[in-house]
């Protein structure tokens, strides 16, 4: 019993599942931070400003969220550092925050849609096409709810100036894009290493005691709350709750091929997994990222609001996909 409560004291199991994960993100969110300072010394989010300018204006966004709109394309880390020195500037207020964060969730799938894809197919075949088609479809619903949203809640910005703010105060030279790049970057990640260890520690040793999996046993359950479900299809749904999702699909790919399930089933058993191991991948995943970022309090109701919203769309059309397919 101890050997097992204490075995994350040895060395390999520390640096392999703690120090070498934690460093790097350390890595990866001080590299947004870098870029998302370099962005704004240099006065480039006017640029990417304009791409999404329409959609922005739509929303009723101001001209640094259309800039983080465009980045989340590239980066979520930048997207969000970028958002954060634009808050702590006064440059938004908490509502666009919120409604800017929820843009920029569509971004960041595209921004790992081809792994999944090429991931899913050669285990679900054909069904790949449906379970990644609701996972965007879900996305692009989102996108199209938080613009509807922002366009009655937020104020409407003048027209014609969705990039004309980021003029503003642009820096004379080379020697003064470097100070307010280093200024900025130094305040910034002094809050990263302050808050990102300790929080990631704790994450990383609840997942080590098997808090984790006792909350997917308990969201999990026996299936029995999920009618819908095949039961022959109730392992890869476990295997959602419980593991990463190649685990999850190499199993569905296995009884697809036996001819145990259909490939709807499938289909089902992935989204309820997807769905139910929300909490669970926000904590793992987005939790220590988003504290190194934002104020605490306002990352955790980021996280709230963005993991709510996305439930919400995935139920929605996973319904829709067992009634209507």
């Amino acid at each position: 019993m101890h050997t097992e409560l204490f075995s994350f004291m040895d060395f390999d199991v520390l640096w392999n599942g703690l120090c070498r994960p934690l460093l790097r993100l350390i890595l990866s969110i001080s590299l947004g931070l870098a870029i998302g300072n370099i962005i704004e010394a240099l006065h480039w989010g006017r640029f990417l400003a304009k791409v999404s300018s329409p959609l922005v204006r739509m929303a009723h966004l101001q001209d640094v969220s259309g800039a983080a709109f465009t980045m989340a394309f590239f980066s979520s880390i930048s997207a969000n550092s970028y958002l954060a020195e634009q808050y702590e500037q006064g440059k938004i207020v908490r509502k666009e925050l919120y409604f800017s964060n929820l843009l920029n969730s569509t971004p960041v799938l595209f921004l790992h849609l081809p792994s999944l894809f090429f991931l899913a197919v050669p285990f679900l075949g054909k069904a790949a096409f449906w379970y990644v088609g609701i996972i965007v479809s879900a996305a692009l619903f989102r996108t199209i709810g938080t613009v509807i949203a922002g366009r009655f809640i937020l104020p409407p910005t003048p027209e014609g100036c969705v990039t004309c703010e980021l003029d503003d105060n642009a820096p004379k030279d080379a020697k003064e894009v470097f100070q307010r790049v280093v200024s900025r970057f130094m305040r910034r990640i002094r809050r990263v290493l302050l808050v990102t260890i300790p929080v990631y520690t704790i994450v990383f040793m609840l997942n080590r005691f098997g808090v984790f999996e006792a909350l997917n046993d308990v969201i999990g359950g026996d299936n029995g709350f999920l009618p819908f479900i095949n039961p022959e299809a109730a392992g890869v749904l476990i295997l959602s709750l419980a593991a990463e999702i190649t685990a999850s699909m190499a199993a569905a790919g296995a009884l697809l091929t036996d001819g145990s399930i259909q490939a709807k089933d499938v289909v089902l058993a992935l989204l309820a997994g997807n769905i139910l191991s929300s909490p669970m991948r926000a904590l793992r995943h987005q939790l220590a990222t988003y504290m190194g970022i934002f104020p605490s309090r306002l990352a955790l109701w980021l996280i709230f609001c963005n993991q709510s919203v996305r439930v919400v769309s995935l139920i929605l059309f996973t319904l829709a996909y067992y009634f209507w397919v």
